[in-house]
């Protein structure tokens, strides 16, 4: 080929990309979705913040003021062996280190799902489960899905280092008879007792997933008290936050995300109704320090996906107008959001494709919440 022709080329092929890329950002602005602001008014930045992983972020902020991200440490919407790694940041989530493996795996499994969070003094305290690739003789399927793995409580004491791991204390089955499959964040109550969300997993044939909430009331040594969040629906990953005063709030996905409100320390629920439209899901849910709570969600819908961030005032009853942190292209998503001292929220996610980084990763993008989605009233 002429150098002439070359050159013609490179800039004809530079010319569509440019357009393409115009064209997607063109697509989430034309749905009506803007953008979230930093402190300085400007977009926020989505920086790598552990490369070649699918992750499915959970972030932790230990007593000093660590941040750790619990993750799944493979590149691979777990169809491959793997482990839950903890990573930590010391400076506000602008550089990461991995510190350690909450739990490895054995031969033939994974272990990728996760709920995490801190103990009242201080340990890090991490429920892990995944899937089997042993099918039994004569019976095949796809990778690392011949059933989910028995959960494993994982504990530790020095910020994520080292961990001991509990292979058989955690029962085995829901109240409904299936295994179950632990998500997001652990959480204290105002009585001491520590909660998180899980839900059981029936099989792919049909798909029959419940919602439930466990306790501790031992500091998380043992774990039990299924309580349904939901009766009559299907619902799977499901994400808590604790209001105070017996008060929860919960964010439940199935084709959507659904809310719900305890008053009873999650005992009972009740419906909220529909948070987002469908192929918005799964969430996280924080409360800020000016008293809203926060929804982070993936957006899945459209030619161009993203993360997406929505308040509400009132405790979940209403919710403002989603604004966008980030854009992605084919699969990612799974926010998790915490505050930092001066009042900026860190999310994390994860995503096949960015602009300008194309590989699985872990990313974070740092935004200010009042310039992003008002001040509280």
């Amino acid at each position: 080929m002429h150098s002439a022709t070359r050159a013609k080329l490179t800039v004809y092929l530079t010319v569509v990309l440019v357009a393409l890329l115009a064209a997607a950002r063109a697509g989430s602005a034309a749905e009506g979705v803007g953008y979230a602001e930093t402190k300085t008014g400007g977009r926020p930045r989505p920086a790598v913040a552990v490369d070649n992983v699918c992750a499915w972020p959970n972030l932790t902020v230990l007593p000093g003021g660590t941040i750790v991200a619990t993750i799944f440490n493979q590149p691979s919407h777990g169809s491959v062996a793997g482990d839950v790694e903890c990573w930590a940041s010391r400076d506000n989530g602008r550089t990461w280190q991995k510190v350690g493996t909450a739990a490895p795996h054995e031969p033939h499994t994974n272990r990728m799902n996760v709920a995490a969070g801190l103990t009242a003094g201080g340990d890090l305290i991490v429920i892990a489960s995944g899937w089997s690739n042993r099918y039994p003789p004569g019976r095949t399927g796809p990778a690392f899905r011949a059933g989910i793995l028995h959960p494993w409580l994982c504990r530790s004491s020095d910020g994520g280092k080292t961990w001991s791991i509990d292979k058989t204390g955690l029962p085995d089955r829901a109240p409904d008879g299936h295994r179950w499959v632990p998500f997001g964040d652990i959480l204290p109550g105002d009585d001491g007792v520590l909660r998180a969300a899980v839900y059981s997993w029936p099989g792919r044939h049909p798909r029959n997933e419940r919602a439930w909430c466990i306790q501790s009331r031992d500091d998380g040594k043992t774990w039990g008290g299924f309580t349904p969040i939901d009766k009559d629906n299907l619902r799977n990953e499901t994400a808590i936050v604790n209001l105070g005063g017996g008060r929860w709030l919960a964010a439940a996905r199935y084709s959507a995300l659904y809310g719900y409100a305890s008053e009873d320390n999650c005992r009972t629920w009740r419906p909220l109704g529909r948070l987002t439209s469908p192929g918005q899901h799964p969430g996280h849910l924080l409360r800020l320090k000016d008293g809203r709570v926060l929804l982070s969600y993936g957006n899945r819908t459209g030619t161009v996906h993203g993360v997406e961030v929505r308040v509400s005032s009132d405790e979940g009853r209403s919710w403002s107008a989603p604004v966008r942190l980030l854009d992605w292209w084919g699969d990612g998503g799974y926010p998790s959001s915490v505050q930092l001292a001066d009042g900026q929220i860190l999310t994390a996610y994860y995503a096949a494709k960015i602009e300008g980084h194309t590989r699985y990763h872990m990313g974070v993008v740092i935004w200010d919440p009042v310039r992003s989605l008002g001040a509280a009233e």
